[in-house]
């Protein structure tokens, strides 16, 4: 295959139209999203993507119906408690990203012991975006610099310093970005780390998304010329 993308997002898109198709409630489209994500993790690692980041739960997400917002905190800590060991054994590091404060105290704590049972892990980087909007994200990483006594009043803010003050400091910027369900927005989502990122979108549902579609969008980024602004 050609060459392979370093860092890779998802915009995990169609749990609902997934479950509508079949006369299920939606509930039953972000369960089956999660066997996807499973595949796709080891798939990735397999791949030789060394980061993978998925827009698990948006801050806008707060305000969906609180019956599927309850189901998807539940499924959230259900998946932590069945998935941490096989993703150990694959050697996969988690991170969760985001306003992680607006969770509950139970599922922070779990997710703080998700992250440190992971934490030595060399292979894939998996980034679990939570309660994640980009310019929250951004308003933050501003908002720490000014914080962190670094700061000095009339001194001009660089690009540098919103990205060492970014939830994904220290990881390399978004090489191929993946929608599925056909949706052509980026919906708040990494918007400064995408600044130069390929951009794949896909019809087929997440809940029906698979090895061979994530090989095919990468099999795709490697046929693209990246110029970064240059003429070549």
């Amino acid at each position: 295959m050609s060459e392979i993308p370093q860092h890779v997002a998802i915009i995990m898109d169609g749990n609902s139209r997934w479950a509508k198709a079949r006369n299920l409630p939606p509930i039953a489209g972000h369960k089956k999203g999660v066997d996807s994500l499973k595949k796709i993790v080891i798939a990735s690692a397999e791949a030789g993507v060394k980061y993978l980041t998925v827009y698990a739960f948006s801050t806008e997400n707060w305000g969906r119906p609180k019956g599927e917002v309850g189901f998807i905190m539940d499924l959230l800590f259900q998946s932590m408690e069945k998935e941490i060991d096989e993703l150990n054994k694959n050697n996969v590091r988690i991170r969760f990203l985001g306003r992680l404060h607006q969770f509950s105290d139970k599922l922070q704590k779990k997710m703080q012991e998700s992250m440190n049972k992971l934490e030595k892990n060399s292979g894939l980087n998996l980034n679990v975006m939570l309660s994640y909007g980009s310019r929250a994200e951004i308003v933050d990483a501003v908002n720490l610099k000014l914080e962190n006594g670094n700061w000095k009043p009339g001194e001009k803010i660089e690009e540098k310093d919103i990205s060492d003050n970014l939830y994904t400091k220290r990881m390399p910027d978004l090489d191929l970005l993946i929608r599925t369900a056909n949706e052509m927005r980026i919906s708040n989502f990494l918007l400064w780390q995408l600044a130069y990122a390929e951009i794949y979108v896909t019809p087929v549902l997440w809940p029906d998304f698979g090895k061979d579609d994530l090989l095919a969008a990468i099999k795709d980024y490697g046929m693209r010329e990246r110029r970064f602004g240059l003429r070549k």
